[in-house]
């Protein structure tokens, strides 16, 4: 097999290419995308900081490139270099909907980032009380995310009465 390497000037342009991906996942610009995947671009390609193109829809909460990355293969669960999953991050940012979007695709509720943090968790410390729910709904560990559900229903009924 050959020694495959790129010029100065392919690298170049292969990085803006990669940006100008990075950007069309996170501005929601979807036709430009899937061109760029269905012409060879990876759907799991990552950035510097080991964001996926999913990744950075799911944080933008934008749900078309999303729903089209997961078709092309994007890895649901697939880490960054902190250790998140884009659901972790949807959980951050509040996105209900992308929330959902990710889960019916397989994203586990449960996924640690090492340090002890799950996407429930990171719902739970940053308030997001119907995106918890959801996710202790959906949760394969049980018990105690169940209770966390009935919690935040019970004072969710309580709160808009």
């Amino acid at each position: 097999m050959e020694n495959f390497a790129l010029t100065p000037e392919e690298e170049k342009r292969l990085e803006e290419l990669s940006t100008m991906a990075f950007d069309f996942a996170r501005k929601n610009e979807c036709l430009h995308l899937q061109t760029m995947i269905e012409a060879g671009l990876s759907a799991n390609l990552k950035n510097h900081k080991g964001d996926s193109l999913l990744m950075l829809a799911a944080y933008h909460n934008a749900l078309d490139c999303a729903q089209m990355l997961l078709q092309h293969g994007a890895k649901v669960d697939e880490k960054n270099d902190r250790g998140q999953t884009p659901l972790a991050g949807v959980c951050f940012k509040g996105h209900l909907e992308m929330a959902k979007l990710l889960v019916e695709h397989g994203a586990n509720p449960d996924a640690n980032n090492g340090l002890g943090m799950t996407p429930f968790t990171f719902a739970l410390m940053f308030g997001r009380k119907e995106i918890a729910t959801y996710l202790a709904e959906h949760s394969k560990k049980g018990f105690l995310k169940k209770i966390f559900a009935k919690i935040f229903k019970f004072f969710g009924k309580k709160s808009s009465a």
